[in-house]
């Protein structure tokens, strides 16, 4: 899954000399918590933050009049507040790997820059919320599964020979691995929806058979 097919396309950007004032303009009207920030040619620069903008406007206790108060926001740009070490990715980068630097550095979004350093996009934290939809397939609905399994070649064979003595279809298959037990791991199968005596059946099979951690369905 390639950053390219998810991540906002038609970034809305500031650049150094956009006052604070509008910078936070741009971010309600577009629902948005950061804006890359880029120089005259839309190559990225620096960023900027909703927080960024609280921390740098006066406190509710100012004693500033409004004409004082809209001169001295006009006055901030984004360029004195800006974070100029940003992380960013490439379109052609993967989404899991937006999705680590997502959650390594405790942000909510990333600049996606071309090459050349201009920016092409955006992707945030929903956009990696959108790719877990898509790919396990819950809005299919339908029944999963989750077994712990060996880490070795043809543990999972005897899994899916046991799916397709029941005649199911698979919708998805998800595999976990915990650094603690690397000797194991956790497969995730979803199915397409069955009736409720096949699945009984079926859990009936795969519990005397596997180790099965757990089964759900999901309804939308």
């Amino acid at each position: 899954m390639l950053i390219k097919d998810w991540m906002s396309k038609s970034p809305v950007t500031a650049k150094p000399a956009t006052s604070i004032m509008k910078a936070a303009k741009l971010m309600k009207e577009n629902g948005y918590h950061r804006l890359p920030v880029v120089d005259d040619e839309g190559k990225l620069v620096g960023i900027v933050s909703d927080r960024d903008i609280k921390e740098a406007s006066p406190s509710k206790a100012t004693t500033l009049d409004m004409h004082e108060l809209y001169y001295l926001l006009s006055e901030i740009k984004v360029g004195d507040i800006m974070t100029k070490t940003v992380f960013s990715v490439g379109p052609e980068d993967t989404v899991e790997k937006a999705a680590v630097l997502l959650l390594r550095h405790n942000i909510g979004g990333l600049p996606v820059v071309d090459e050349a350093g201009t920016v092409v996009g955006v992707i945030t934290d929903s956009d990696i919320f959108k790719v877990l939809v898509s790919i396990t397939g819950v809005l299919s609905g339908g029944i999963q599964f989750a077994l712990d399994l060996p880490n070795e070649s043809g543990s999972l064979k005897t899994v899916l020979d046991d799916l397709k003595a029941h005649d199911v279809r698979i919708i998805s298959i998800l595999t976990s691995y915990d650094d603690d037990n690397p000797s194991r791991r956790t497969v995730y199968i979803r199915l397409h929806p069955i009736d409720d005596e096949r699945a009984e059946e079926l859990i009936a099979r795969l519990k005397a058979n596997h180790i099965l951690l757990y089964w759900a369905k999901d309804n939308f």
